[in-house]
């Protein structure tokens, strides 16, 4: 009797042609829950110099999608810059975040699906392992702060205005990562009714701040990929988010500086480092050569470094 293909045992099938796609280790469980902002990723990644334009291809090409977007319940994600005239408005510490003033040229952020952190990142260490071990990561580069975070609260500048959930797809024109470290004898939850019920009610109408999103750090998995450095835990430091209308050049004295003013001045806290960014133009090397000023830059890159990687890209 002839033996049918419904037949044939796991042992008699043919091999596996090479490349082709093993199955997938994570099961995803498409639900109706509500979309809503739970947590979120976020990495500012230093290039190194000579590298930028390598660098920024095979992040928005490969990376961006391969090792975040494709990933189970992660909904939204969005890149930004630090051009040397961005970084040149970073206050009042850097270095508290950066380790040095001009480090972290290039920052992404990842929305992830509320109820579905430990889902996500237990996805994302594995991919990123799987990444490695295939040789698809970016050796000449550095992560200056890669860290999740919980999705504590928001408030935007109208009553019913930019949702938290749309704001990676908004076309915001600036984005402000502002580090922040709550007062010592200040309870957490005082400070938040404060900030998002007090403060910034009084400070956004008529600012080019469109929406203000506050979140907490959160613990890597402690078998996360070795290259990403581990920062100390601080129950006092809070993220906040602030998405612009304009570029933060023209909204940095009357929305970060008066945020900081109000802020020091009412005993609750300090901001250890605001650092503004403005989004990425995807298909495009554009604000590669705008990293750092001439004089950071050693000899060697005082040329036309890269001209015809970026004609290419154009």
């Amino acid at each position: 009797m002839t033996e049918t293909k419904d037949s044939r045992t796991t042992s008699d099938a043919p091999a596996k042609p090479a490349g082709e796609r093993p199955p997938r280790q994570h099961s995803i469980v498409a639900g109706a829950e509500p979309i809503k902002l739970g947590s979120m990723l976020v990495t500012l990644v230093e290039p190194r110099r000579g590298h930028e334009v390598a660098y920024n291809r095979w992040y928005e090409r490969d990376h961006f999608y391969a090792g975040c977007m494709i990933g189970p319940y992660q909904f939204a994600g969005k890149r930004f810059v630090a051009t040397a005239e961005l970084k040149a408005l970073r206050d009042p510490d850097p270095s508290a975040v950066t380790g040095e003033p001009d480090r972290g040229s290039f920052l992404s952020v990842y929305w992830v699906l509320d109820g579905y952190h430990d889902t996500w990142n237990r996805w994302a260490v594995d991919q990123v392992k799987a990444l490695h071990k295939a040789g698809r990561m970016f050796n000449e580069r550095d992560h200056v702060h890669t860290l999740l975070y919980r999705y504590a609260w928001e408030r935007s500048r109208e009553a019913d205005g930019l949702p938290a959930e749309l704001a990676l797809d908004h076309p915001s024109a600036g984005l402000v990562a502002v580090f922040t470290d709550r007062a010592e004898d200040v309870d957490a939850a005082a400070y938040e009714k404060w900030i998002r019920d007090e403060h910034l009610p009084a400070l956004l109408p008529g600012t080019a701040a469109r929406l203000v999103i506050g979140a907490d750090p959160l613990p890597l998995l402690i078998d996360a990929p070795g290259d990403v450095p581990r920062s100390e835990s601080d129950d006092r430091r809070q993220l906040t988010l602030w998405f612009l209308d304009t570029a933060p050049q023209e909204a940095w004295d009357s929305v970060i500086g008066a945020h900081r003013s109000a802020l020091e001045t009412s005993g609750k806290g300090r901001v250890v480092a605001a650092l503004p960014f403005i989004p990425t133009i995807p298909g495009t090397d554009t604000y590669t050569d705008m990293l750092w000023t001439d004089s950071d830059k050693p000899d060697s890159e005082k040329t036309d470094q890269s001209q015809t990687d970026k004609r290419g890209n154009s």
